[in-house]
């Protein structure tokens, strides 16, 4: 569960600090597509994306995953048919790219928000990541990459995140 009041990821064995959207969090109801909102609610887990030269796969795994492609992306654009969506770049809407330098997606947990199926404006790629340079997301959840590993060993396929 993510308390967004004091930025804590609380999880079985404890908490862990945690960053959230710069604009904080909003109602799922209120969102809307690059506001730098994370929206509240229960957002079951999907799927796990890796980076296989910066991350080792971590000994127990329970979530399906799968390694991160140089040409991974996530549409954003409301008007693609393939909105908050995997996509290929190149991409012919504007779509995110997910191999990225600042490491903060060496490690993403997807996140079942706005997407069963997708409303075009209500909010896309809502990822569990890494923490980089910044003290925000533009609308996800972030926590050290050293911490999200560990976690991710004790996450398994029915889990959520409540954020709130």
């Amino acid at each position: 569960m993510v308390d967004s009041a004091r930025k804590l990821l609380h999880h079985r064995d404890g908490a862990i600090p945690c960053l959230i959207g710069k604009s904080g969090v909003v109602a799922a109801e209120a969102k809307k597509e690059g506001d730098g909102a994370t929206p509240m609610g229960r957002w079951p887990i999907r799927s796990l994306l890796l980076r296989h030269d910066r991350v080792a796969l971590p000994a127990r795994l329970g979530l399906p995953w799968r390694w991160l492609r140089l040409d991974d992306g996530w549409s954003d654009d409301t008007n693609d048919p393939a909105y908050n969506r995997p996509v290929l770049h190149p991409h012919n809407f504007s779509a995110e790219r997910l191999w990225r330098d600042d490491n903060a997606y060496d490690v993403i947990v997807t996140l079942g928000h706005n997407d069963a199926p997708p409303l075009p404006g209500a909010g896309s790629a809502i990822f569990l990541h890494c923490t980089a340079a910044k003290d925000h997301t533009e609308g996800c959840v972030a926590i050290g990459k050293d911490s999200l590993l560990e976690l991710l060993e004790k996450l398994v396929p029915g889990d959520g995140l409540i954020i709130r």
